[in-house]
């Protein structure tokens, strides 16, 4: 009763600047009442179409960001962007098939979910219920390196991002407005989880910070956030991380008990961090 009820309540979103839309994930894991809505998402409205920015965690929670996509705007959803393979951001894609949008993800994306798509669907399902989770929707468009989509008066450039937080992570500005959606690439507040490289990600996270925008949306965390601030929290951890777990590779500290060692003084400035932290 409480997800059906979840299902049909209203969605807060904040227009984090002319036109662009983004509703906060909960700090939480995926649950029968949070539908999974657990990572930002979000739409760009321009003068001829929509783009979606991450369609949500579900099939029920990709249906509540069309019913406040649908009510606040009739322009046609053109594009449906997929950030990266993990299922908090994309598996509510099915609910905008109806749409027939453009699916946009990174070159990667259709070999990661081919690999691990079935297996995030069904740990879903176990926790939401089959009828909430959806089909895997592949991308009809892939990024090899970097696109436009224009939405009329309104250019989204993509990124499609080397080996970071995954080996399929993809982010878009917004050159109206300089938004940049960073996904995954940024977590605030929420404890990072590490699906790539350390190295990889730090260097990326450098190349963002070089792109001037004027806001950024991360993957976990506020609505907006100013770059420069937001991501040194999440280089100090990273940082840590990699220097301590070479410190405990070469004190001879075996892989399961390096997670109580490595990069514990992070513990308190992070959410979740015991349930992600070394998993």
């Amino acid at each position: 009763m409480l997800s059906r009820a979840a299902e049909r309540a209203p969605i807060a979103f904040d227009e984090i600047a002319p036109g662009v839309h983004v509703r906060r994930g909960v700090h939480e894991d995926a649950t029968a009442h949070n539908l999974d809505a657990i990572a930002n998402v979000g739409f760009v409205v321009g003068s001829d179409a929509v783009a979606v920015m991450d369609p949500g965690g579900s099939l029920a929670d990709g249906e509540r960001l069309r019913r406040h996509i649908r009510s606040t705007t009739s322009r046609p959803i053109r594009y449906v962007v997929m950030s990266h393979v993990h299922p908090d951001h994309i598996f509510g894609a099915d609910a905008f098939s109806r749409d027939e949008p453009t699916f946009v993800g990174h070159a990667d994306l259709p070999r990661a979910l081919a690999a691990r798509g079935e297996y995030y669907r069904a740990r879903l399902a176990d926790v939401l219920g089959a009828d909430k989770v959806g089909r895997i929707v592949q991308p009809t468009m892939i990024v090899k390196e970097r696109a436009k989509l224009d939405l009329g008066d309104r250019i989204l450039e993509l990124t499609a991002h080397p080996l970071a937080h995954t080996d399929n992570d993809l982010s878009a500005f917004d050159t109206r407005t300089k938004t940049l959606f960073a996904s995954d690439l940024l977590f605030v507040d929420r404890v990072p989880s590490l699906d790539g490289s350390l190295k990889g990600w730090l260097e990326e996270l450098s190349a963002l910070g070089t792109r001037g925008a004027d806001r950024v949306v991360p993957g976990h965390g506020p609505a907006s956030v100013d770059f420069a601030s937001a991501s040194r929290a999440l280089e100090r951890y990273l940082t840590a991380l990699l220097r301590e777990t070479r410190q405990a590779i070469a004190d001879g500290i075996g892989i399961e008990a390096a997670p109580e060692s490595v990069a514990v003084g992070e513990r308190a400035r992070w959410r979740l961090f015991d349930d992600y932290h070394g998993h």
